[in-house]
């Protein structure tokens, strides 16, 4: 066995004991308010934090023997990077759940770090030889630094999003307002998972269609035309801008439904944005379905049915646990996503700073971030205030992440190859 599919391996087991670890984390607080409830939390949170580590283990067998594999540090592409994303913030996990002993916090912690593994496999995982920007040590120092960077703030989201669980009230004459949003956060969580699973079901079903789009390029004064393949893994609901009508014939019907349904508007740039745009509805209409499937299950609020596994959290200390966490990552990801970025951006391109979208949402980050400890620390916005900059600002980063690569071209398109 070669040391790249040792690494395949390696990531499959780690996934599924964090699947099992997330198991034994919820059965660690399912004892209710019994006597034995406490004795019953402390001997199933150990053990679910014991099978947390052995899945660590198995993450970093398969990062370095990927890493020895492919001759590169293995953060080169979004499929590396966000298994890289997975990683810190399991290790993020284990820093704080060491310091605070908190089982809560592996509910929502590991599940987390399993979703982005799920993202991750959704680009493809063959190793890739590194383009020549990429080709230089500020790889490692840059994509690692935003990496930990983005790891501690999503810990200070898990802890704002646990304070805010066990702080909104549900009860009668309650306020709408905080209820309706943290449901909101609750739903963008679902429509994730959603759009990771219709991903996997139509790869598994092997869905795969070509479409040629008509792009046209000036050339010696002249207007040349040439045809660019398209591939869909899902159904076109959306053709791209311009597309061969020869090609549109030849798509499947989808259950019984006509495609594509319409084309990309012009003023979306790229050969890839009607992929792209293609996406991100299925992706809503896959979240809103599984949301909605859930809703019909529970008959209330998700917000509202986990508040009962979040009664017993400390809302100081989940406030003080989301603060700190942020207060470490800042730093990081100024430095790794901003400075550094930079110095590498003036070697590779010749410039420090190109209004490419990835560059413009990492700066909206890091002003988002600089607002909330502003806020925090001279004008006391503590508890509930401070919890909801923690959800918005990782909505934030999960955008740059994920919204960016979906929806806009740029130098950094590279990443969702």
């Amino acid at each position: 066995m070669n040391l790249l599919q040792f690494s395949q391996d390696a990531y499959l087991v780690a996934f599924f004991l964090f699947c099992i670890a997330f198991i034994l984390f919820v059965f660690a607080l399912g004892g209710g308010k019994s006597q034995h409830s406490g004795r019953r939390e402390r001997k199933w949170g150990k053990i679910a934090f014991a099978v947390t580590i052995i899945g660590f283990l198995a993450q970093a067998a398969y990062f370095f023997t990927r890493w020895i594999g492919a001759g590169h540090i293995p953060v080169s592409n979004m499929y590396e990077f966000m298994s890289f994303l997975a990683m810190m913030i399991i290790a993020a996990f284990v820093v704080v759940y060491l310091i605070y002993r908190s089982t809560v916090l592996g509910v929502f912690g590991v599940p987390l770090a399993v979703i982005i593994m799920g993202y991750a496999s959704v680009f493809p995982s063959e190793v890739q030889p590194l383009i020549p920007q990429l080709d230089s040590i500020w790889l490692y120092i840059h994509v690692t630094m935003v990496a930990l960077g983005y790891a501690f703030f999503a810990v200070g989201f898990l802890a704002g999003l646990l304070h805010l669980l066990r702080s909104v009230r549900w009860n009668a004459g309650a306020p709408r307002r905080p209820q309706r949003w943290l449901e909101f956060t609750m739903a963008s969580i679902v429509i994730v998972v959603g759009f990771i699973s219709i991903v996997f079901i139509f790869r598994g079903a092997g869905y795969e269609v070509i479409i040629d789009q008509k792009v046209e390029s000036v050339k010696n004064r002249q207007i040349e035309t040439r045809l660019e393949k398209v591939t869909y893994q899902m159904p076109p609901l959306v053709a791209p801008y311009n597309s061969d009508s020869a090609s549109l014939k030849k798509v499947p019907s989808f259950i019984g439904i006509s495609l594509p349904l319409m084309e990309a508007p012009s003023w979306m740039k790229g050969v890839q944005a009607g992929r792209k745009l293609n996406t991100v509805i299925w992706s809503l209409l896959a979240g809103l379905a599984l949301y909605g499937l859930i809703r019909l299950l529970i008959r209330k609020p998700i917000a509202k049915s986990i508040q009962p596994l979040v009664r017993g959290v400390d809302p100081e200390l989940a406030d003080e646990i989301s603060y700190r966490s942020i207060a470490l990552g800042f730093p990081v990801f100024t430095l790794g996503g901003l400075i550094f970025a930079m110095i590498w951006a003036q070697i590779a391109w010749s410039r420090f700073w190109a209004w490419d979208p990835k560059e413009v949402w990492a700066l909206i980050t890091w002003l988002f971030y600089s607002a909330y400890l502003h806020l925090r620390l001279s004008r006391s916005w503590i508890g509930t205030k401070s919890s909801w900059l923690a959800v918005i600002g990782f909505l934030i980063v999960m955008f740059t992440l994920v919204g960016v690569n979906l929806i806009i071209s740029g130098l950094h398109s590279y990443a969702g190859v």
